[in-house]
């Protein structure tokens, strides 16, 4: 395979026009990843798909080496209803690639398979490349990155496609949602009885807003804890209610674990607290990494993320780097700059060829 970086260049603009026109919401990712194995597949290259995970290896893989894995979710969240735009049509303007998807995150995907593509057939590397594309990674589904990892060999580390203008984001916070149920004692409101639910679940309540955990992170800043539902299931107005729900937001730095959080929490409120899901852990790649050494070496920034990706369901260390700004993901006419994938690629090369 002889392929210039300009001509892989134009065909990752060419193949993300291809997606952004075609729907591909979580779940529903069925004919992306179709678009993604005719893609592969007409380069001569021998892919696999699990589900709507497409992945492949460089020819001459060889499992002595270690491996790098590169990728990026081809899944898309539905319209926000602000568009202005046809939201599948690829247009550009002035230097915009406009689309669902464009942004976040197929400007990162075609550049990774773009990359993939400048290293498949080269022998002699010092790593392994694996390109993926997956799928539910906005839903953080079990059909995405965790179903196809059990079809890929071992992986040492990895960069995660992500919209970050091609800087560094070494670090993600977790993401634990918190289902949190107090109990009272029902009366009638007029006769002062019972205990109300609701005047208790307000302590705690005040707790988790106010509470502050003692270990900060120099990336992540300290945990946050926001209450963002509340609840009864009494709808009369004259009696005190029996139980309130409430649910909590937390965002995790990488100085705890979600059970060290779960235990203080438990020392301090009167609510039975379950946390949905405990998947979502907050990670961080070592700043004297070799991955990241190179980036800083190409004058690359690092941070620590807000956001969470992909990053934190994998059971190895990985960047999250990608062309185009986290800012536009999600947003009413989404765009990435033609540009931005050109550089992407480019520096997604440079990355690389310090370590291959």
């Amino acid at each position: 395979m002889n392929n210039t970086i300009t001509h892989i260049q134009e065909e990752a603009v060419a193949l993300l026009k291809e997606l952004i026109a075609t729907p591909s919401f979580s779940k529903e990712e069925d004919q992306t990843a179709g678009i993604l194995c005719c893609f592969i597949g007409s380069k001569g290259i021998v892919h696999s798909r699990a589900g709507n995970n497409v992945f492949a290896l460089n020819q001459h893989y060889d499992a002595a080496k270690p491996t790098i894995l590169l990728n990026s979710h081809h899944d898309t969240v539905k319209p926000n209803p602000q568009y202005t735009k046809d939201p599948f049509a690829p247009l550009v303007e002035e230097g915009k690639l406009y689309g669902l998807g464009s942004n976040d995150a197929g400007g990162c995907l075609v550049s990774l398979l773009a990359v993939f593509l400048h290293y498949y057939d080269k022998k002699d590397l010092a790593y392994n490349i694996i390109f993926a594309a997956t799928a539910e990674e906005e839903i953080s589904g079990p059909g995405g990155i965790e179903y196809a990892l059990n079809y890929l060999p071992n992986i040492d580390f990895a960069i995660v496609g992500e919209p970050t203008q091609m800087q560094m984001a070494v670090a993600e916070r977790g993401l634990m949602v918190l289902d949190c149920t107090v109990t009272g004692k029902a009366g009638h409101a007029a006769r002062n009885e019972g205990e109300n639910a609701i005047v208790k679940a307000m302590k705690d309540i005040e707790w988790f807003n106010t509470y502050q955990f003692p270990k900060n992170s120099e990336l992540l800043g300290p945990n946050k804890m926001s209450v963002t539902v509340i609840e009864t299931e009494n709808k009369a107005h004259n009696v005190v209610p029996a139980v309130c729900k409430f649910v909590v937001d937390t965002r995790i730095n990488e100085q705890y674990s979600f059970d060290e959080v779960l235990s203080i929490i438990g020392e301090h409120v009167q609510a039975t607290v379950k946390a949905r899901s405990i998947r979502l852990r907050s990670t961080a790649i070592a700043i004297d990494h070799p991955l990241v050494q190179a980036g800083i070496r190409l004058g690359r920034s690092y941070y620590g993320s807000p956001t969470t990706s992909d990053k934190a369901l994998m059971p190895f260390q990985a960047l999250k780097m990608g062309p185009g700004d986290s800012a536009r993901s999600h947003t009413a006419d989404e765009y990435i700059f033609i540009q931005e994938i050109h550089d992407g690629i480019d520096l997604y090369i440079q990355l690389l060829n310090q370590l291959v």
